[in-house]
């Protein structure tokens, strides 16, 4: 079978690798799409060296069809759609134990730390499968993962309809989260720098504004009375966003940081005091969080067409991730099994 593999030093080879029948418990998934995100990019750029075995198969946003199934899988069949929410918890540690595995202290992040899903076949354990329905077309099931990261974000937010909701920054899971929010009945404003970003928050349907020469906090404030917004997102990842995010919450509002910040960065902890508000770390997804993102896709609450920039050949995947690496695409499916070649 065909298979993206990383190389290390910034490097992706399609190669011809051997397929392997699925395991006791695992099944086996004819990878339709891959999607491309911003770990993979942290991969292709060294950051997680430390994480992947070299060459490796990475990704983990993807659909696909049950191709063959192990000794000992039950309610899953050959020919299922699905997708994989990517989180092997131990089951034993501390977070486990207290119902958080998705934040397991020695999780396995299938696709980082173990081989993902940017080959032909793929083996995964059962348990790690997803079932799509039979509307979903693959090609949009490719963003169930990235979808349930935001709606793990909004859920932390315990974001309720008619709050006020300000998303700094409009990357993939920005847009996200602005749709998600306004799904449970939100008003949303995305601030953006980009202009086709903020044209695409707009087409989506939030407000957005032009952070570059603003004043946000007293726009914010003129958009919801003086009082700040409910919830704010911090989504862009940089320090200055980090530092200026708590300015735009309301008394006793939630700063929710989505962003990872590779390294500290500064934040007015003072405003956090003075206003008691609520600064809330979200990372990865729940099961409930996949299931309500097949929901939203299925339903057309998504619309998923706006979302992908382009779908590309399994041989273009270094080209994808160099496109994506520039800003130059919101976000890039990888046809894995060349369905749209």
């Amino acid at each position: 079978m065909r298979a993206a593999q990383y190389r290390g030093e910034h490097r992706i080879t399609v190669d011809e690798i051997d397929a392997t029948d699925p395991g006791h418990g695992q099944v086996q998934i004819a990878v339709a799409y891959t999607g491309i995100c911003g770990t993979d990019l942290h991969v292709l750029h060294g950051s997680m060296d430390s994480r992947v075995t070299t060459p490796q198969s990475i990704g983990h946003e993807m659909s696909g069809t049950i191709a063959a199934v192990g000794e000992g899988v039950t309610g899953i069949a050959v020919g299922d759609q699905v997708t994989v929410m990517p989180l092997d918890a131990c089951g034993e540690c501390p977070a486990c134990l207290a119902g958080n595995g998705h934040v397991c202290q020695r999780l396995n992040f299938v696709g980082i730390d173990s081989p993902g899903s940017l080959q032909e076949r793929w083996n995964v354990d059962a348990s790690l499968v997803v079932p799509l329905p039979a509307s979903l077309s693959l090609r949009h099931a490719a963003l169930v993962e990235p979808l349930a990261v935001a709606c793990h974000d909004v859920a932390r937010g315990r974001v309720a309809a008619g709050e006020h909701v300000v998303v700094v920054g409009g990357g993939p899971i920005g847009q996200l989260i602005a749709l998600v929010a306004r799904a449970t009945g939100a008003h949303v404003l995305v601030v953006e720098p980009n202009a086709e970003r903020r044209a695409l928050a707009e087409r989506l349907g939030a407000d957005v504004l032009d952070p570059i020469g603003a004043d946000v906090p007293a726009i914010v404030d003129e958009r919801t009375g003086g009082a700040g917004a409910d919830v704010v997102f911090e989504v862009a990842g940089v320090a200055a966003t980090a530092l200026s995010s708590p300015s735009l919450a309301r008394v006793r509002g939630r700063v929710v940081m989505v962003a990872i910040h590779a390294q500290p960065v500064p934040i007015d902890l003072h405003r956090v005091f003075w206003r008691e508000l609520e600064l809330i770390g979200a990372r990865v997804y729940e099961r409930a969080d996949f299931e309500r993102a097949v929901d939203l896709l299925a339903s057309g609450q998504v619309p998923a067409d706006e979302l992908i920039t382009r779908v590309v050949p399994l041989q273009d995947t270094q080209a994808a991730f160099e496109a994506l690496a520039v800003g130059d695409a919101m976000k890039i499916l990888v046809d894995v099994q060349g369905a749209d070649s």
